[in-house]
């Protein structure tokens, strides 16, 4: 290591690779990280972070409509949408510093420059224009909203990145896609009084979600307001004398928005990295193949979080980083887990979701037993807002190991990370029965759902 210039150079100052060079610098090693545009990555700059504050903006209007059952005379309440951004910028850049810092304060050493990679053992800077030595490289470069050059009129569309700083808010806006993404914005741009049409090309929102949250979902939020056309694509965008746009969709519908946005995918940021010069494994995606330790076909090159072929979740990028720390630098081969990952929608209501949905469950075991609860729950009972919440368990008959566990409604992501540490333990349906309940709150109904609502044998209901 010693004729190097770094024990560890990062690329990429995101969530995983600042962890990585953070607890790798605390350690005692020489290590310098790049990065080209912010340091925060995706999660902290166009991502998790300003997404999570727009989402509670959005949510004022229905709070301010439900306080009238509980007493409150509210006034009538105007929203400005500069104001939300300005102060969006000034916590984006509060966290930029502090992720940085926590680099530098331990020793390691930031570059705002563009790294390609020479070889295996060298980057060059592109800011400085000069090349540095290391033993170890990991690259952490994230991924990009999916372009859609095939789209005649794409270069009118925005992507996500874009919509978190529109000069102003737009009167009706268009979302193509169905993911977590299209759906969260479209709660959010719906919660700001924004006219949302939602365009999905499959026959229901949120794929690889448990079925019941994502019809749950889909009809709470046409109740809302937001129009949901699914089997549909869009065939082409045009720009209007009145400088709105028109959209004509496959199912010959026509819309007039002022804004379409684009949310059909992502994909990793690896061009013009020098990754095929040096020999670095991609798949089809472009995406970097790598082991179950995160080193890709290079031995001294690592890859973690969005750039490589596996789940792409924030907490998931910064878990590879520790896991890449003990097997590089403490001896201590660690593969990653990506088994049983609590996830959440930050949609409205919110969904919280960890393990497998009921589909998946019954093609992986002959029997199981589902457990279901739909009720409205009890901070809509003076307010009288009609939204149902859906708590539901899937466990796996001959074990009764609990294997899944859904929830859509209020603070359901909170509830998630909780139940990700029993479903992780491998705990029983026993254990969540003889757990007591906390009165009263909507989660107790995880431990007093006693029966099961139906079972399925071999695939057949009974």
């Amino acid at each position: 290591m010693a004729g190097y210039d770094y024990d560890l150079f990062v690329i990429g100052g995101g969530s995983g690779g600042v962890r990585a060079a953070r607890v790798a610098a605390s350690l005692g090693k020489r290590v310098a990280i790049a990065e080209e545009y912010r340091f925060g990555g995706t999660c902290v700059i166009r991502g998790c972070v300003p997404k999570k504050l727009y989402v509670y903006a959005s949510q004022f209007p229905e709070h301010f409509a439900d306080a009238a059952g509980y007493g409150w005379t509210v006034p009538e309440a105007s929203f400005d949408w500069p104001t939300l951004v300005a102060n969006k910028d000034k916590e984006i850049a509060r966290l930029e510093a502090i992720y940085k810092k926590n680099v530098e304060g331990v020793g390691g050493e930031a570059f705002h420059s563009r790294a390609v990679l020479v070889d295996r053992h060298s980057v060059y800077l592109a800011a400085e224009d000069r090349t540095v030595s290391a033993d170890q490289i990991l690259i952490a470069t994230g991924g990009r909203p999916a372009p859609h050059p095939a789209l005649s009129g794409h270069e009118y569309c925005i992507f996500s990145n874009e919509a978190f700083d529109l000069k102003q808010l737009p009167k009706a806006i268009m979302i193509e896609g169905g993911g977590y993404i299209a759906v969260e914005f479209a709660n959010i741009f719906h919660g700001l009084g924004v006219e949302t049409t939602l365009v999905y090309r499959g026959r229901e929102i949120l794929s690889r979600f448990d079925m019941d949250l994502r019809r749950s979902l889909h009809e709470t939020m046409e109740k809302k307001g937001i129009r949901i056309l699914t089997h549909s694509i869009s065939e082409w965008v045009r720009k209007n004398p009145q400088g709105r746009l028109d959209v004509l969709l496959s199912s010959g519908q026509a819309l007039t928005v002022d804004q379409v946005m684009l949310a059909i995918g992502r994909i990793p940021n690896t061009e013009n990295m020098g990754l095929e010069g040096v020999g670095v494994e991609l798949a089809k995606t472009g995406a970097i193949v790598v082991d179950e330790f995160s080193r890709t076909s290079i031995d001294n090159i690592w890859a973690i979080g969005d750039v490589t072929h596996r789940v792409q979740l924030t907490p998931v990028a910064i878990h590879e980083a520790m896991c890449f720390i003990e097997t590089a630098f403490k001896g201590n081969p660690t593969a990653v887990d990506h088994d049983t990952i609590p996830t959440a929608v930050f949609s409205q209501p919110e969904i919280g979701t960890v393990g497998l949905s009921e589909d998946e469950a019954v093609k992986r075991f002959p029997d199981i037993e589902v457990y279901r609860a739909s009720f409205r729950p009890m901070r809509h009972t003076l307010s009288g807002r009609d939204e149902k919440m859906l708590m539901k368990l899937v466990v796996e008959g001959a074990s009764r190991k609990v294997v899944g566990a859904h929830i859509l409604g209020p603070d359901a992501g909170e509830m998630a990370q909780l139940l990700g540490i029993p479903l992780k333990a491998g705990l029983t349906k026993h254990d969540f029965d003889r757990t007591m309940a906390v009165h009263p709150t909507a989660a107790e109904e995880l431990v007093t759902m006693y029966k099961p609502t139906y079972r399925v044998k071999n695939g057949e209901r009974v």
